[in-house]
């Protein structure tokens, strides 16, 4: 049974299909609205800053007037405001407040999991003393523990913040994104080299955006993008690796994680971002994934050989096209059985036991994998070339289709 706001809500345009799905399935179990009837969403504001400020004091006063809403996490730069809300004071918001461009739920992201470098030809940019040196690479995950491999000979995570507990030391609680830093700048200090990426001296800033199950909210993952925006020249910030995702459902136009990629991409950020685990099935690339902009990585199944005559498309990546009919993924890096770093009795750590190659590494599988492995030779081509810009390293990163 639906109540008649509900209902009517649902029918509104403002509304995207993930917060209507919501409203159309009040009341059932797996239902992000809570157990009140309070649903999580991103109010979306036109643009300029009066429309922003005059749509956030309209949304104040609707908060103020309905029982059990409440104001959350605020973005300016993307015109975006958090909240709780009723179905009664969505109704309200969108019927009386002009401001309003979009209301988007704050749906749930998660990590994409399901020999690496010299499958990439990192280790022939390597060999050209490209290893990441002064290049600055920010992981969007569920943290990093500060391994050796990314704190010694010279301490290289040179930045954390955490926006699930606001811990100030770095730390991961799931293990996931350690493994994806590893991925892309472990120098194998514990394994003689071994297991090291493919940047292995590029510096790591830790964005904690998902909790200990691996799961986050979009406001969480573009607060992250924001703070990775507000600090890109304070911590030199060059490229993004998100290896999260969520279905997508709308338009990437429609989509305010893509913008807020896209906009990072503008400002200058190489943004990669994992195609998804949903293969083979076609149109199956998550968001943010599904941006033309950026760089969406599949990936690439190199049967436990450098030799890449035997490579294939991993049977879990995601294919394309996207939603909006476009080509994706950009390229394929190894994805399959990545030995990385551990996150010592982290909540992977604690369910992979059979993975764990040792006190230090565990083997890992996904385009979440991938994701960095890519990021990670992003970071040797800077710095082989400071003055590439995204699309144009992007480009060159394409002409070789695989990394």
């Amino acid at each position: 049974m639906f109540s008649y706001s509900t209902r009517n809500v649902a029918r509104l345009s403002l509304i995207d299909s993930y917060l209507r799905q919501e409203l159309v399935g009040a009341g059932k179990p797996q239902s992000h609205a809570l157990s009140s009837g309070i649903f999580p969403v991103m109010v979306q504001f036109q643009p300029g800053t009066s429309c922003f400020n005059n749509g956030v004091n309209h949304l104040k006063s609707i908060v103020n007037n309905y029982a059990h809403c409440k104001m959350n996490q605020s973005l300016p730069r993307f015109s975006l405001q958090g909240g709780n809300l009723t179905a009664t004071a969505l109704e309200d918001l969108c019927a009386n407040c002009g401001d309003v461009k979009k209301i988007y739920l704050d749906r749930e992201f998660s990590v994409l999991l399901d020999t690496a470098t010299e499958t990439t030809r990192a280790i022939e940019l390597q060999e050209e003393d490209a290893t990441g040196e002064g290049v600055t690479v920010a992981v969007l995950d569920t943290g990093v523990h500060p391994s050796p491999d990314l704190m010694e000979p010279e301490e290289r995570i040179i930045a954390f913040k955490d926006f699930i507990d606001d811990q100030e030391e770095p730390y991961d609680d799931n293990g996931h994104g350690t493994h994806c830093a590893g991925d892309v700048a472990g120098n194998g200090q514990q394994s003689d080299g071994e297991y090291a990426g493919p940047a292995p001296n590029a510096n790591i800033v830790g964005v904690k955006v998902l909790d200990m199950r691996g799961a986050g909210s979009l406001s969480n993952i573009i607060a992250g993008v924001d703070w990775c925006m507000e600090n890109q020249e304070a911590y030199d910030i060059q490229i993004l690796s998100l290896s999260l995702g969520s279905p997508a459902m709308d338009p990437e136009d429609d989509d305010p994680l893509v913008q807020a990629v896209n906009q990072a991409w503008d400002a200058g950020m190489v943004v990669c971002a994992a195609a998804g685990n949903e293969g083979p099935s076609e149109e199956t690339i998550a968001s943010p994934g599904i941006s033309q902009k950026i760089i969406t990585v599949g990936a690439l199944d190199e049967q436990g050989t450098p030799d890449r005559s035997d490579d294939d498309v991993a049977e879990f990546s995601s294919r394309g096209p996207t939603i909006d009919g476009h080509t994706k993924p950009d390229m394929l890096a190894p994805g399959v059985d990545i030995v990385s770093l551990r996150a010592p009795d982290a909540f992977l750590d604690q369910m992979s036991k059979d993975d764990q190659l040792d006190d230090t590494y565990i083997a890992m599988s996904g385009t979440s994998m991938a994701t960095p492995i890519c990021a990670g030779v992003c970071a040797q081509l800077l710095e082989k070339n400071p003055e590439l810009e995204p699309d144009e390293l992007k480009e060159q990163l394409r002409e070789g289709q695989k990394i």
